[in-house]
């Protein structure tokens, strides 16, 4: 075992290797939800400006930069939610009997940050198959979600990535399903944004509280970002 390996290994079996893992790997994962937040809202822009930001996205530096993108974004996701869960055990496997009161005055959000966390694995995973793989639906084969631009002049063949949003959002429980996961992430930021802070030594004590409202305001802009999509679309009739 080398230098590197030992210095990754003990990081990994120590509670505060762990703790910093998840702030960091956090904090990776706030910054791209606001950057993700931003490009969905194209969507309100029609179907020209959407296209063409989901056709760059997907053709940046030859059709690679969004693979490594996803691979990192994957890597950051399986740290922080192995490393929560280990944290979590560990620390209900130390807690004595006599301080279950300190569980009961616990936020809602900090008690159920295991389980929102992995609700929240299970609903990236679908909306990966889904809007990435394509799978269960016919993205990749009706010629309705295929159309032909000219860039440059030259006729270009890409996918209808607005219509695939207004289509699949049209369907009730993928709305739902979206909305619900939505809240459990906002619910899961709530908490788990002020923590990056406290764990990265930024949070002294006369901030604390403007810290957490800033965790609250964040989160509710984020969630009222996300859900405003699905919402437009299956309540409102937003592209139909």
């Amino acid at each position: 075992m080398n230098a590197i390996t030992s210095s990754l290994a003990a990081i990994w079996t120590s509670s505060i290797g762990k703790k910093i893992i998840v702030a960091l790997t956090g904090l990776f994962l706030v910054l791209f939800l606001a950057g993700h937040l931003v490009g969905n809202l194209v969507v309100f822009m029609g179907p020209e400006p959407f296209n063409a930001y989901a056709y760059f996205l997907h053709h940046m530096a030859h059709g690679v930069g969004i693979w490594l993108f996803r691979i990192v974004m994957l890597g950051a996701l399986g740290l922080h939610i192995a490393a929560t869960v280990c944290l979590t055990l560990q620390n209900r496997a130390a807690r004595q009997p006599y301080e279950c009161e300190a569980v009961i005055q616990a936020s809602t959000a900090s008690r159920t940050m295991i389980w929102s966390g992995l609700t929240i694995l299970v609903f990236f995973i679908y909306h990966m198959l889904h809007f990435t793989a394509r799978i269960g639906n016919e993205y990749d084969t009706l010629a309705r979600y295929k159309e032909m631009v000219k860039v440059n002049g030259e006729p270009l063949e890409r996918h209808n990535a607005w219509l695939m949003v207004v289509d699949g959002f049209s369907v009730w429980y993928v709305s739902f399903f979206y909305i619900l996961a939505m809240t459990l992430l906002c619910l899961h930021l709530s908490h788990g944004f002020a923590s990056i802070f406290q764990t990265l030594g930024l949070r002294p004590k006369k901030s604390e509280s403007a810290i957490k409202h800033l965790s609250l305001a964040y989160s509710g802009v984020i969630w009222l970002g996300f859900i405003s999509i699905p919402l437009a679309i299956w309540i409102f009739g937003f592209g139909k």
